[in-house]
């Protein structure tokens, strides 16, 4: 297993503040790209081996290759399976719901990360393409792309917090 100081580890992206002032595309597009970037910022540097550490007694799914797993796979259900009524290829499903978590916490976190990687580049691309007020051609009641734009960076943001934690309870390192 490699760790993410290897010269195989992706790079990590760079973090970028929003604009102050722009149009709500811009503004929606930057600060889900913060928080993708901030993805990769809090996984920078994991030892892979503690990458599939469950630390919270209560949360045993709850690990750094889980949540990028389970971020991956919100990204391509989001952008793929709802707003272009493509075929949802996750791992999870009715009988294993949490089969994302699982498998993340058994795979090295750096081709986690290049798989989110990936897919968040495969989101940017179909964002490209279709309006803000586009409707979801799956689901029921149909969102927007912008609904789908907030809920990501709601999602996103919120797994951060979470990577935050368990980052700081692997190895003690902290930080934005």
């Amino acid at each position: 297993m490699s760790d993410e100081n290897s010269p195989l580890a992706a790079p990590v992206p760079r973090r970028v503040d929003p604009p102050l002032a722009a149009d709500e595309r811009t503004m929606l597009t930057s600060y889900l790209d913060r928080q993708r970037a901030t993805v990769h910022l809090k996984c920078a540097g994991l030892a892979s081996e503690l990458s599939g550490a469950a630390p919270l007694p209560t949360s045993p799914l709850m690990t750094a290759g889980g949540l990028v797993s389970h971020l991956r796979w919100v990204e391509a259900f989001w952008f793929e399976v709802v707003m272009l009524n493509q075929a949802d290829r996750a791992p999870y499903s009715l009988e294993d719901p949490d089969a994302e978590f699982r498998v993340g916490a058994e795979l090295p976190l750096t081709g986690l990360l290049d798989d989110y990687a990936a897919q968040c580049a495969r989101s940017r691309e179909i964002t490209a393409r279709l309006e803000l007020g586009a409707s979801a051609r799956r689901s029921r009641p149909q969102p927007t792309l912008r609904w789908v734009l907030l809920h990501m960076i709601e999602e996103t943001a919120r797994h951060n917090g979470h990577l935050d934690v368990l980052r700081e309870l692997a190895d003690g390192v902290t930080g934005q």
